[in-house]
């Protein structure tokens, strides 16, 4: 439930590119010398942004289940993709405020992150659901279910729906934060967009969650543990498919208009090829057969 906006990615290129560095360099032998620059500062904002994520989400669902007078299951869902817009366009410069472990494993996968910064992106992020669950159960107390997301039918129907949504939210998070001909300045309200719609849609049948860490917290500082797996195939299933179907997709069109450049080019070539040869022939006026 979060993004990686292009802002954000030159610096993690440029950590790419020093982690490559230092595979090879005999000086960066430890761990410790293969860690990325300004690590620390992107595991802080991911701890505070996935915090901010879950207070807000879940604590609008918890007061929206307990009395719609107060917070309507529709305001729930808006708040849910407010919360992301907002997050993406406060941290998204320093840690791509991915929020959300599934994305960071798709992003990774797909090689758009690094992969040594992954485990301590999970732990910021399960930590910062893991306190705000803690939170809200301090905060908002009699009320004991803190917006945990549990399958409202079976578990089957549930999953089909956690991975529908999230490849959604994946799909639209992809376009707008690896393709630079997409309008990069509108990725924070693409995204909290789809997360905001999908939401709407899923929330009466799996509580529309899209983010393992986000049902880990409250289900910990709730107690509730029912379908915890769903929240965790799901989104990771359906990240990957999303980020593999828009890569996909990408690569193609990249592909047709490579294609369509050569056969441009072999065109024009042909043609310059044709009027030497005629430039060439006895009796012809070499200047009548000039390109304008």
């Amino acid at each position: 439930m979060a993004s990686n906006l292009r802002s954000a990615h030159p610096s993690e290129i440029h950590d790419i590119a020093i982690v490559q560095q230092s595979t090879t360099s005999p000086e960066h032998t430890t761990l410790l010398g293969r860690l990325p620059p300004f690590l620390v500062q992107k595991v802080i904002t991911e701890v505070i942004a996935t915090f901010l994520l879950v207070f807000v989400t879940c604590g609008a669902a918890a007061l929206s289940k307990e009395n719609e007078s107060n917070v309507s299951k529709l305001g729930a869902s808006i708040a849910g993709g407010l919360i992301v817009t907002v997050m993406i366009y406060a941290v998204g410069h320093i840690s791509g405020a991915h929020m959300n472990p599934a994305v960071t494993l798709a992003f990774a996968s797909f090689r758009h992150f690094p992969w040594i910064q992954v485990p301590f992106y999970w732990s910021a992020q399960l930590t910062g659901a893991i306190i705000s669950g803690y939170t809200l159960r301090g905060l908002l107390h009699p009320i004991t279910s803190l917006g945990t997301t549990t399958p409202s039918g079976t578990s089957l129907q549930a999953l089909v729906m956690e991975i529908v949504v999230t490849f959604t939210m994946m799909f639209v998070t992809s376009a707008v934060a690896t393709d630079t001909k997409a309008v990069g300045e509108l990725a924070g309200l693409a995204v909290g967009s789809s997360v905001c719609i999908t939401s709407i849609l899923a929330g009466p049948v799996s509580g529309g969650s899209m983010n393992p860490a986000r049902t880990l917290g409250p289900a910990l500082a709730s107690k509730e543990y029912k379908g915890l797996w769903v929240y965790f195939v799901g989104p990771v299933t359906g990240t990957l498919l999303g980020a593999g179907a828009y890569k996909f997709i990408r690569e193609t069109n990249e592909s047709m208009s490579v294609s369509s450049s050569q056969r441009l080019s072999s065109f024009k070539l042909r043609r310059l090829q044709s009027q030497d040869s005629a430039n060439a022939s006895p009796g012809l006026n070499p200047v009548a057969h000039e390109e304008p």
